[in-house]
């Protein structure tokens, strides 16, 4: 069996999906849906996809698609994983999947009873590079996690960029804040018992950069930071009761990567071979969860929690404002 795919839309991460769908082992790139006809032929030839769809309700009632990738802003993924469910349609949806934790109970709900895969896509969590450094953190070569350090930045150069708007659910935290987050929740295996966050807030009412702090039961603290403003860097540190790993480049690895984990003062160069094409293992992984039912690597009890750390951050933060305005 094969899995026959739709995009709905031509956001500009497609470019990165798209080679990974044609090198995935049992997927099939069949069509782009996007707002109007002229745009889905221009991309749909563009890219040498063999459908172009004007409307994404047109392209979930194409019986011919059986999994969708919902690369839109992040106001228009619940809507559109809602209607692609109601479809009979698997999801596979770009982070973050919600913006409330009640509306990924909703999809669960929904995608439950229509026994349809949802998964949100967080492509990191399924490469080698986070395997090791769980392999590594959960199997002791730490001691007891004591903190974690984390942050995603790069500077926005449109002042029109979407990321910007509040009614598409712009923001830094949840367009790359999420990372470090749901990285901390992934070491710790838990959700964390208290929040706070600071923020620097551009004109439109989104949080240009953000600070967050989070504490885990059993005393492990995480730092998170993310930003449009400084260039370009992603970073992670674990530090233990004997010993501290630094992953250089955890969020977007490439085809070798290198670890350093010190301990006793002496520091040890791991090297970890990743993808030669990110997001391949993402799509194989999903292809397995609806063609062999294998459990999704990101579970939506997993994107709840998510949700509700990164929507207290953001409430937090905004406390703050209200307490000590600028």
């Amino acid at each position: 069996m094969r899995l026959r795919w739709g995009i709905l839309g031509t956001a500009r991460i497609n470019r990165r999906v798209i080679p990974a769908m044609r090198l995935a082992r049992r997927s099939d790139l069949v069509a782009v849906a996007s707002r109007t006809r002229a745009r889905a032929d221009a991309y749909a030839a563009q890219w040498q996809i063999p459908g172009a769809v004007e409307g994404y309700q047109a392209l979930l009632d194409d019986p011919g698609i059986d999994a969708v990738y919902i690369p839109l802003p992040n106001s228009e993924h619940v809507p559109w994983t809602m209607a692609a469910v109601a479809a009979g349609k698997h999801v596979l949806c770009e982070k973050p999947m919600a913006l409330d934790p009640a509306d990924i109970d909703r999809i669960q709900v929904a995608a439950t009873a229509a026994r349809v895969v949802v998964e949100e896509g967080f492509m990191y969590r399924h490469e080698p590079l986070t395997a090791k450094v769980l392999e590594l953190v959960h199997g002791g070569a730490l001691g007891t996690v004591r903190a974690i350090v984390s942050g995603f930045t790069f500077a926005l150069s449109h002042a029109t960029d979407v990321r910007l708007d509040p009614a598409l659910g712009g923001g830094s935290l949840w367009d790359i804040g999420c990372y470090p987050v749901t990285y901390a929740r992934l070491l710790t295996g838990r959700d964390p018992k208290m929040v706070f966050g600071s923020a620097q807030w551009h004109a439109s009412g989104v949080d240009e950069q953000f600070m967050g702090m989070l504490r885990f039961p059993g005393g492990t603290t995480a730092t998170i930071y993310s930003g449009f403003r400084a260039a370009l860097r992603t970073w992670l540190e674990v530090m233990g009761s004997e010993g501290a790993l630094t992953v250089p480049n955890p969020f977007k690895p490439g085809d070798r990567e290198l670890l350093e984990l010190e301990r006793g003062g002496h520091v040890e160069t791991i090297e970890v071979a990743g993808s030669p094409t990110l997001f391949v293992r993402e799509i194989e992984h999903f292809e397995a969860s609806v063609l062999d039912g294998a459990p999704s690597v990101v579970t939506l009890a997993d994107s709840r929690g998510t949700a509700a750390t990164l929507a207290a951050l953001v409430g937090s933060a905004r406390d703050q404002a209200a307490l000590y305005p600028e």
